[in-house]
C-alpha cells in the first residue's frame, strides 16, 4: 500500500536545520503515526511522502512556506512586565498563551527587562528550512473512526 489521503502512515524521523542541528526526532519516543491528508503534519512533508510505501526512506528539504511559514516581525511585541504579574520569574524561552482578536496565540518570551517583556508570536521554526530523514514503517487504510475524528487511534496515534 502506498501513502495517500486517508491512509495511516507510521514513520521514524529526524528533523534538522541547515546547520545539521537536530531539532526533533522520533528516536527514543517511538514512531509517529498520522492520518495522511488530515493536516496532522506540515504540508511539505506530507507532499514528500505521497506515493511512498513501507520500507521506503525519504529525505526531504522543506521550505518555510511549506512548513511553519515565514517569520513576521509584526508578531514580535514589547508588552508591560506587569501583564505577567502572576508569574514568579519570567525568563527567555518561556511560552504563554495570549488571547487576541483572532483567538489564542502561543507566544515565546525573547527578551526581558525590568519594565517590559518582548514576546514573539511566530512559531519557533517560522522562517527555517527543515530537513527530514524519514523511514516509513507502515502504511494502512484508516478506520472509519480515525477518518471521522481526523487522527490516528492506537499505538503512536493520539486520542483525546
Amino acid at each position: 500500500m502506498k501513502v495517500a489521503d486517508n491512509t495511516v502512515v507510521v514513520i521514524d524521523y529526524t528533523l534538522t536545520n541547515n546547520e545539521g542541528t537536530v531539532i526533533d526526532s522520533s528516536e527514543g519516543a517511538g514512531p509517529l503515526a498520522y492520518l495522511h491528508g488530515a493536516g496532522n503534519i506540515i504540508p511539505g512533508l506530507e507532499d514528500a511522502l505521497i506515493g511512498k510505501a513501507a520500507g521506503d526512506k525519504v529525505t526531504a528539504k522543506i521550505a518555510p512556506e511549506n512548513a511553519y511559514g515565514e517569520r513576521h516581525e509584526a508578531l514580535k511585541q514589547e508588552v508591560p512586565a506587569e501583564l505577567f504579574s502572576g508569574v514568579e520569574k519570567v525568563e527567555v524561552g518561556m511560552q504563554f498563551q495570549s488571547e487576541t482578536d483572532q483567538g489564542p496565540v502561543l507566544v515565546t518570551v525573547v527578551e526581558v527587562s525590568e519594565t517590559t517583556i518582548t514576546v514573539d508570536g511566530n512559531h519557533p521554526l517560522a522562517g527555517v528550512e527543515l530537513n527530514f530523514d524519514v523511514d516509513i514503517r507502515e502504511v494502512r487504510e484508516a478506520t472509519a473512526e480515525e477518518l471521522e475524528h481526523g487522527h490516528v487511534h492506537g499505538e503512536g496515534g493520539v486520542h483525546h
